[in-house]
């Protein structure tokens, strides 16, 4: 028993040296912002709500530090930008925007982002029906160039 829980706490430190890299940029070359008209109404939802997952940087909490939880949350973010990623969107050719305003629309009229296993520790970036409706009606807004 005691030899198991020598290897249990050996194991749990040496992953702690184990470390994804950070989502962290402040370059604005590709944003969304730089091609596009968008309201503040709008970027403030999607600063609070979406942008962690959905941009090139994210704003970590304490747990982020801690293996296994590191891992997860790099494997959340990297599968959201490959969604969408609002750092990049200049980047993006009119098929790819094409595709990702459909599934956007998608998206917000199902209300099923901001994921619920996200807003379990982000209370903060709920979106109210009023504020999907904001996103949709930006979105509807939106064309492919």
């Amino acid at each position: 028993m005691k030899k198991t829980l020598l290897i249990i706490l050996v194991v749990v430190v040496v992953i702690q040296f184990i470390r994804p890299k950070k989502n962290i940029s402040n370059e604005v070359i590709n944003d969304i912002t730089t091609v596009l008209t968008v309201p503040e109404d709008v970027q403030e939802i999607i600063k609070i709500s979406c942008a962690d997952c959905h941009s090139n940087n994210t704003n970590y909490p304490w747990y982020s530090e801690i293996a296994p939880i590191s891992w997860y949350l790099a494997s959340h973010v990297n599968d959201g930008k490959k969604h969408l990623n609002f750092s990049e969107w200049a980047t993006y050719n009119k098929h790819q925007k094409e595709h990702i305003i459909k599934d956007l629309k998608k998206e917000l009229k199902s209300k099923k982002m901001p994921l619920n296993s996200y807003l379990w520790m982000h209370k903060d970036a709920v979106v109210s029906a009023d504020q999907y409706k904001i996103l949709l009606d930006w979105v509807n807004t939106l064309k492919a160039e």
